[in-house]
């Protein structure tokens, strides 16, 4: 842009130091590239050089997806403090390249910048003016001043009246079908819980279009920047409600400056299972029970069996008979050290073969005349080896007390449940071995894992082997080398004494160290490892649509976070899930009691008051004492609601009347109608994870939770739950259309009767 194009100074100086910024992002982007490159050619180092190697090669990598994700919209504010100074602020911080490191940048986290988002006429913090900066990459296109200190005379002829303009400009904008950030308009409201103290279980309620996503979000990055040492090592977990939302929130964190957090349903939280199909909802409401958690240990002590009557064991042409009484010692006496299932069958496994051991012994070692036994310790100890190797041994102690995975223990569960459920809640779970995992079977598998533990001896016993070999291969190669050096320096060192001072490999490490670099590195992140480990401890955990959650989902959540630091985000009135708790009360005083902090937004941004009147009205309509959140913008245009004969035809002709210009629309319509309507609109496709980015989209219910869009249109309001209405009703930020073949629910045929909306 030349200088002829700037409308006033303030543009020009602005523009130029938007240029500057950028030109050090540029060079810090190709001298942390070179340093990655240069790092990764080091090839085989020393151990202690290698682990720095990686050390630089994770944090530059780091600051390059940064600076990367970062690159529009670098900066957006400006605050001007009475004192004279000023800073910018941005969604990362950067210095400049001088021997004092000075700041040019500000990132949004620091404390510096906190008045951006909290000076008020009234408490003006120190600023003497807030400048809102928008920006079209790395061109200047607009500028907001808020003047603050009310006597300062200076104007920049950008005043900003209201102080809203850049708050409505992105509350009005066209959606994309990916949630941005809110970084340039928290409010203060917002912001006291974004920068809440990192401690405990901190509970975020708001109702449809109050940012309690976005909050979560900037929360999440607000606390890797202040406890980046802590939370980089343990990482940070956000659960959505399902792939669909995952994927339109997935764009927030990296355009703060922040890759290592993993974003994840309940169904991806065990590793190997991705669960995405649904149960019914009778089936998710007893699976999501906590009562499960005692069926599922009633279950696995089942598996600990007795003989029926006895188990035959031939050893060395004697039959030894293991009965009622002698395997009850055996699984009482491994069940006392209150280890895991499968932890505690070696206690097992050795109480048989002393009792074998014992039978056998009786038998061929006794003195016929006095009862005395003819053995001692070392033909004891050689009987048990003995039957340690006979393969009926361990038929019988595999019969008894079986090795046991998660999904085998939950799939038999699932197939015969009727020996550990009452009959109704048996016929609504049961299903065949073959079918495949749902959502709500994921923490029915942790909590098996959990009662179940992991034998790892076999996995330690090959390692081991493994890590000899390897010794072995290692103590070769020295060999050769030292073969090949003392035929090059025998002939030598009578001519050269000091030929024999020269050092080779094996004057320096030994076979051990040798063979231990040759270990395969991990280079995954911190989010990575911890997506493939599931008794992985979370630095701290984001739950989006916590009311949705089921007790044993709770239970999970709780296992992969022992210090209780959580932010739990969520609205009971939209309470859908059968399962779910909804009550925070009730979903946290098992863990923490009364150890948990709560705090509400009242604030509607995204739904307009015409649209918000009408979503209110159904909820009230079954507790009359409900208050919705305020919303702070009219859109002037009144939703409408029309009868409709051929259904498919009324939704193309209705998606043809509400598609904006620019921007999204969604069809909201029961699960079973998806594929007649999708038949009747053009590119348009269904399924468990729609591409949000398509200009019309079509969605179940359950599946809108937590999105926005320009215009929804609503499809067969009488086939959804009030929390199902409620949520698609109150995902528009313009315009919204109900269309219906049966009748209306009575509060929302009221509402319209009303006035509080149109009809067609």
């Amino acid at each position: 842009m030349s200088n002829t194009e700037f409308p006033d100074d303030e543009f020009r100086q602005e523009q130029k130091f938007i240029d500057e910024l950028y030109a050090r992002v540029d060079a810090l982007r190709g001298d942390t590239e070179a340093g990655v490159t240069d790092a990764l050619a080091q090839g085989h180092t020393p151990m202690q050089a290698r682990l720095e190697r990686d050390i630089l090669v994770a944090e530059r990598s780091g600051l390059l997806a940064a600076l990367n994700a970062v690159d529009g919209s670098l900066c957006f504010g400006r605050i001007d403090l009475a004192s004279g100074a000023s800073h910018h602020i941005g969604r990362i911080g950067l210095r400049a390249d001088d021997a004092e490191h000075t700041p040019i940048l500000i990132d949004w986290r620091a404390e510096v910048a906190r008045p951006f988002y909290l000076a008020t006429g009234h408490t003006p913090l120190g600023l003497r003016r807030r400048r809102h900066i928008s920006t079209d990459g790395r061109r200047v296109t607009a500028l907001h001043d808020e003047i603050l200190d009310l006597g300062d005379a200076t104007r920049t002829g950008h005043e900003d009246p209201s102080g809203d303009a850049v708050l409505l400009a992105a509350l009005n904008s066209a959606r994309t079908g990916r949630m941005g950030d809110i970084v340039r308009t928290i409010q203060a409201d917002q912001d006291r819980i974004i920068r809440a103290p990192h401690r405990g279980v901190l509970v975020v309620e708001g109702g449809p279009g109050t940012g309690k996503t976005a909050v979560a979000l900037h929360r999440a990055a607000y606390l890797l920047y202040e406890h980046r040492e802590l939370l980089a090592k343990r990482a940070v977990l956000i659960v959505g409600p399902n792939p669909a939302f995952l994927g339109y929130i997935g764009e927030v964190l990296p355009s703060l400056g922040e890759t290592g957090v993993l974003l994840a349903t309940v169904g991806e939280l065990f590793p190997g299972v991705k669960a995405t199909a649904a149960d019914t909802p009778e089936a998710a409401a007893v699976k999501g029970r906590a009562e499960m958690a005692d069926v599922l240990a009633e279950v696995v002590r089942s598996r600990q069996a007795l003989p029926d009557p006895v188990i035959a064991i031939e050893h060395d042409r004697e039959i030894l008979m293991l009965d009622d009484g002698l395997v009850r010692v055996a699984r009482e006496r491994a069940r006392a050290a209150k280890l895991p299932h499968n932890l505690a069958r070696e206690h097992f496994e050795g109480h048989i073969l002393n009792t074998l051991t014992d039978l056998y012994a009786e038998r061929i070692g006794t003195d016929p005349y006095d009862g005395s036994s003819l053995l001692d310790a070392s033909d004891l100890t050689q009987i048990r080896d003995e039957l340690a190797e006979n393969p009926e041994v361990w038929a019988a102690i595999d019969q008894l007390w079986p090795r046991l995975t998660p999904q085998q223990l939950v799939a038999d569960f699932l197939a015969a449940p009727e020996d550990f459920l009452p009959a109704e809640d048996a016929d609504a779970v049961r299903r065949p071995v073959t079918r495949r995992w749902t959502v709500a079977d994921v923490p029915l598998l942790d909590e098996a894992a959990e009662l179940l533990g992991e034998d790892d001896r076999a996995a330690r016993e090959r390692a081991e082997r493994e890590r000899r070999e390897r010794i072995a291969y290692a103590q070769g190669v020295l060999d050769v080398s030292y073969a090949s050096r003392t035929y090059e320096f025998e002939d030598k060192e009578e001519d050269d004494p000091e030929a024999s001072e020269v050092l080779s490999a094996h004057d320096i490490i030994d076979a051990e160290r040798f063979a231990e670099r040759q270990e395969e590195e991990d280079h995954r992140s911190a989010a990575e490892r911890a997506a493939a480990d599931r008794t992985w401890a979370f630095g701290h955990i984001i739950v989006d649509e916590a009311q949705e959650l089921s007790p044993m989902a709770w239970r999970l959540l709780m296992r992969r976070c022992p210090t209780r630091s959580m932010t739990l985000v969520g609205d009971p009135a939209q309470t859908a899930e059968a399962a779910g708790v909804g009550s925070w009360a009730k979903i946290l005083e098992p863990y923490v009691e009364d150890r948990w902090e709560h705090t509400r937004l009242g604030v509607n941004y995204r739904t307009p008051a015409e649209i918000m009147e009408v979503a209110a009205a159904v909820v009230r309509a079954e507790h009359p004492d409900f208050e919705p959140p305020s919303s702070v913008r009219s859109a002037g245009v009144r939703p409408w609601v029309r009868a409709a004969d051929d259904l498919p035809g009324a939704v193309a002709e209705a998606v043809q009347e509400l598609t904006p210009a620019e921007g999204r629309l969604a069809v909201i319509a029961p699960r079973d109608l998806h594929r007649r309507l999708a038949a009747r609109l053009d590119g348009v496709t269904a399924g468990a994870e729609p591409d949000l980015t398509r200009t019309v989209v079509l969605l179940d219910p359950r599946q809108a939770k937590g999105l926005e869009f320009d215009s929804v249109l609503v499809v067969e309001p009488g086939r959804y739950g009030t929390s199902d209405l409620y949520v698609a009703l109150t995902r528009a930020t313009q315009r919204l259309g109900v269309l219906h073949t049966g009748d209306l629910p009575k509060a929302l045929a009221d509402a319209f009767a009303d006035g509080s909306g149109t009809e067609g």
